[in-house]
């Protein structure tokens, strides 16, 4: 992995705008609907990010139950506090995925969106969080393999020099494909394997592939002989295969879900 992502206030920004689109909402939707949450439990989200999930977690517990979240940027914790405000049952701190503020059993249910991706040990942090779940308590994560993008393009040497030039702003581009066997050795049995594909047939701001290009083309540009001209008409070419009806961009999404045994 290289130096990878920045989560600065202007990437903060950038991920609140990405993670509104519609496409991502109806995400984010899902995975709600998959954790089944209840009223009165308590709920630890990793990796809050910009809040928006955090959000959702927190009006469903309600105020008799509990909401906590980590993130390693600040950023993104002062504008997930800002969101959550009005929740006096929620709590957000920076911590490491790996070591988890917490005492034993805290939890009925933790979950995790687009972070373990970022994290190299993966057995640690899976075994925090089943140190913080109670018995019979619930994880849920999803996370991308970038192999499952498809997306349009004529210059296919020119998308495979980008992609893996991408592929470094994370630990693991392909967690998926091991996850499970992850999640059993931490004491955990898998009861839910689902994709959630995300399907852009145009090139608009109100799509995922709009704001994740953006993304792409700053960190790519300098990084495994991708310059910056080559990277700026990497993402020029969306523009022009929209405009003339030949736009196609599909990601897949990868839910897992366990229980502590």
């Amino acid at each position: 992995m290289a130096d990878g992502i920045d989560f600065n206030e202007e990437t903060a920004r950038m991920l609140e705008r990405t993670y509104q689109t519609p496409d991502v909402l109806g995400q984010r939707s899902r995975f709600h609907q998959l954790l089944g949450l209840r009223p009165g439990d308590r709920v630890l989200d990793i990796g809050v990010g910009p809040g928006l999930l955090a959000r959702e977690l927190g009006e469903t517990v309600g105020e008799n139950g509990k909401l906590s979240g980590i993130d390693q940027s600040e950023a993104m914790l002062a504008m997930t506090r800002k969101r959550c405000a009005d929740l006096e049952h929620a709590d957000f701190t920076m911590a490491d995925a790996c070591e988890l503020p917490y005492p034993d059993a805290s939890f009925d249910a933790v979950v995790s969106t687009q972070v373990y991706e970022y994290v190299a040990d993966m057995p640690r942090a899976l075994a925090e969080a089943a140190r913080v779940l109670v018995p019979g308590g619930r994880i849920q994560i999803l996370d991308t393999d970038w192999d499952s993008a498809v997306w349009s393009t004529r210059h296919p040497e020119r998308m495979r020099k980008v992609m893996d030039a991408w592929d470094d702003h994370l630990h693991d581009a392909h967690l998926p494909t091991t996850l499970a066997p992850l999640l059993e050795a931490a004491g955990f049995s898998v009861y839910l394997r689902e994709v959630i594909p995300l399907v852009n047939p145009t090139f608009q701001k109100n799509c995922y592939s709009y704001g994740i290009s953006a993304a792409i083309r700053g960190f790519v540009a300098g990084r495994r002989g991708v310059d910056e001209d080559e990277a700026r008409a990497w993402r020029e070419e969306f523009r022009s295969l929209d405009q003339a009806g030949a736009y196609f961009f599909s990601l897949n999404r990868y839910v897992f879900a366990g229980i502590k045994l």
